[in-house]
């Protein structure tokens, strides 16, 4: 099957901590009787050629079949998965998306992929705030993540207004149907229910 963004890798971004959500590895928490993790990496592979797990427990991704790489900056954050992704990627741009994304959306994944230009980055704007964990970055973006986690500048939003941004409007966005889910996130026991998903073994 052709992939929807020949040019593009995806990348799912699985190194956190879950500590909202009491330790437990949200990313295979199952909403809709389907972990969330294997739904990611599902959509990915229908829409990317080459699909990458950013993650400090590969053993829990060997069985998917898709490049897992592990954080050269442990403990620093999803900057330090876009690093690590960065690295591996066999493509000019990737898409990274978290790992507590249950409803993610091929559809709003082309529409950003499809905005891919001159800036470094396509970024969601969502809810009022941005969404930099559903959002394209060029490779050629390496050696400054690289700066900025070597100077101790970890967190997205600093990173950010380093880069040319082309961010999206919530407005654009939200004419397509699919929006809402593909950017609703689950960090707590609480939004985990509240979109009918649980743990197997709760």
């Amino acid at each position: 099957m052709q992939a929807a963004a020949p040019n593009v890798a995806g990348v799912l971004l699985a190194g956190g901590r879950a500590t909202r959500m009491g330790g437990r590895n949200k990313a295979f928490a199952a909403v809709g009787g389907e972990a969330i993790a294997a739904r990611t990496i599902r959509v990915l592979r229908e829409t990317f050629p080459q699909v990458i797990v950013a993650t400090n427990a590969p053993d829990a991704y060997a069985r998917f079949g898709v490049d897992v790489v592990a954080d050269a900056f442990p403990g620093r954050g999803p900057l330090a998965g876009l690093h690590a992704a960065l690295r591996v990627a066999r493509h000019p741009h990737v898409f990274a998306v978290a790992c507590d994304m249950p409803g993610l959306d091929a559809g709003v994944i082309r529409l950003l992929v499809g905005r891919i230009g001159d800036a470094d980055a396509v970024v969601p704007r969502w809810d009022g705030d941005i969404e930099p964990l559903h959002a394209v970055y060029a490779v050629r973006l390496l050696p400054l993540v690289e700066r900025c986690l070597e100077g101790g500048r970890p967190a997205m939003r600093d990173f950010l207004p380093l880069v040319r941004v082309d961010y999206v409007s919530e407005s654009e966005l939200r004419a397509l149907a699919a929006a809402p889910a593909s950017f609703t996130n689950v960090n707590t026991p609480e939004e985990l229910a509240a979109v009918g998903g649980r743990f197997d073994d709760a």
